[in-house]
């Protein structure tokens, strides 16, 4: 693919890619404010951009065989827990930005959780094997992932048992 091309469809991708989350974001709030069917729209329009994005991420070969899959997935959360997250946390923190350093913190205890899992995963998968989980809790507060039983709080943030998803 030649370079224009491709860099067209990488800035595509990012920006479906963030319209599809914003408008997810937008349903939740439009829902609680008792706006249902504004809620729907949002989230209707946030998977047809989800579609938008994932044809762009297929035209720029970005979808390979499950086990490199993990292995991209792998070495995304291992760049945001040893580089990413450290570095905006400090700048947070440098700037006295409560709110960053809260969000920036989370994140970073639940992307080595992540990098774990996947790596478990990847590893059943060249193994020939499915990854041996039941259920995989995550906390709609912090995103701390967990799987087995469901605690009575949040490791991370300490948000009820009622906050944590079950998948």
């Amino acid at each position: 693919m030649r370079k224009m091309t491709e860099g067209n469809l990488e800035a595509a991708f990012a920006g479906e890619s963030k319209a599809h989350m914003r408008y997810l974001i937008f349903a939740d709030k439009a829902e609680k404010e008792g706006h249902a069917n504004v809620a729907r729209l949002f989230r209707a329009i946030a998977f047809a951009e989800q579609v938008h994005a994932t044809n762009h991420f297929k035209n720029l070969d970005g979808l390979g065989a499950t086990a490199d899959n993990l292995q991209v997935a792998i070495d995304g959360e291992t760049y945001e827990v040893e580089e990413m997250y450290p570095a905006f946390r400090a700048v947070a923190e440098l700037q006295g930005e409560a709110g960053a350093v809260r969000s920036t913190t989370w994140a970073l205890e639940a992307e080595k959780i992540h990098a774990d899992l996947y790596g478990r995963a990847k590893t059943a998968v060249v193994d020939g094997q499915d990854l041996d989980v039941d259920k995989i809790h995550i906390c709609e507060v912090c995103g701390w992932t967990g799987t087995g039983e469901k605690p009575d709080k949040c490791p991370i943030c300490g948000a009820k048992a009622e906050r944590i998803r079950t998948f």
